[in-house]
C-alpha cells in the first residue's frame, strides 16, 4: 500500500496519483469532513465488492455514491422532488440520502439491492478527487489517522489524525416522505430547519 502525507504534497498531484489507482480499479482510503473513507470507482466491480466487505452487515448506513457537487447529485434522482429540495435547501452537508438504484446502474454497484446512499462531501479534498475521478462508491472506515489495519486499500491519502470521528446522517428518500434512518454529524432539528418534515421513528418502550 502507498502512502501519501496530504498536509506536504501538492494538491494536484495527490489527485492525479489517486486517479491513476482509482481508475486501474484499485482502493483509495482518504479523509472527509467525518473521517477516512475506502472508495472505488463504481466500475469496477472486484474492488465494489471490497468496499461492500468493509462496509460490514449493514451497508445501507455505510455505502455511499460520493459525488462532487450537489448538480451531480441530481443527475441521479431528476424526477425526485425530494432529492431536489434536499439540493436547494442543504447539501453539501455531511449526510448521506438513500435514492431507488439508477437505471443506469447495474445490481453489482448496490450488491443488489434496490437503493443506493448518496453524499455531497464538503471537504475540500474529497471534492477535488471526486471532481477528477467522477463518482465513487465509498464506504467509511474505522482508520483515525494512525495505527489501524486499511484492509484492502492500495494507497493511503495521511491526513493525520481525525477525533471524534463523524457517523453520516442518513435520511431515505425512496419514499413520499424524508425518513430519518440515523442521527449524526447534522442534528435531526437541525436537518429538519433546513430541510423540511423529516419523518422520525419512534422510540420503542418496553412493558
Amino acid at each position: 500500500m502507498k502512502v501519501i502525507d496530504v498536509r506536504r504534497e501538492r494538491l494536484d498531484d495527490v489527485v492525479e496519483e489517486t486517479a491513476r489507482v482509482v481508475f486501474d480499479g484499485g482502493t483509495v482510503v482518504y479523509p472527509d469532513e467525518t473521517g477516512y473513507v475506502i472508495a472505488c470507482d463504481p466500475q469496477h466491480g472486484a474492488a465494489v465488492a471490497l468496499i461492500y466487505e468493509a462496509a460490514g452487515s449493514n451497508p445501507i448506513l455505510h455505502v455511499a455514491v460520493c459525488v462532487a457537487s450537489p448538480a451531480e447529485f441530481l443527475e441521479f434522482a431528476p424526477e425526485n422532488p425530494l432529492a431536489i429540495l434536499a439540493v436547494k435547501r442543504l447539501l453539501p452537508a455531511p449526510v448521506m440520502f438513500i435514492l431507488r438504484r439508477p437505471a443506469f446502474f447495474g445490481e453489482e454497484q448496490t450488491a443488489g439491492r434496490l437503493t443506493i446512499g448518496f453524499r455531497v462531501p464538503t471537504d475540500p479534498l474529497a471534492r477535488a478527487i471526486l471532481e477528477r475521478c467522477g463518482p465513487l462508491v465509498a464506504a467509511a472506515t474505522a482508520y483515525s489517522g494512525e495505527g489501524e489495519s486499511l484492509g484492502p486499500a492500495d494507497l493511503l491519502l495521511q491526513r493525520g489524525e481525525v477525533a471524534p470521528r463523524l457517523e453520516i446522517s442518513v435520511v431515505d428518500l425512496t419514499g413520499n416522505r424524508a425518513r430519518l434512518l440515523r442521527e449524526g454529524a447534522v442534528p435531526f432539528d437541525r436537518l429538519v430547519e433546513r430541510f423540511g418534515p423529516i419523518e422520525r421513528p419512534t422510540m420503542r418502550t418496553s412493558t
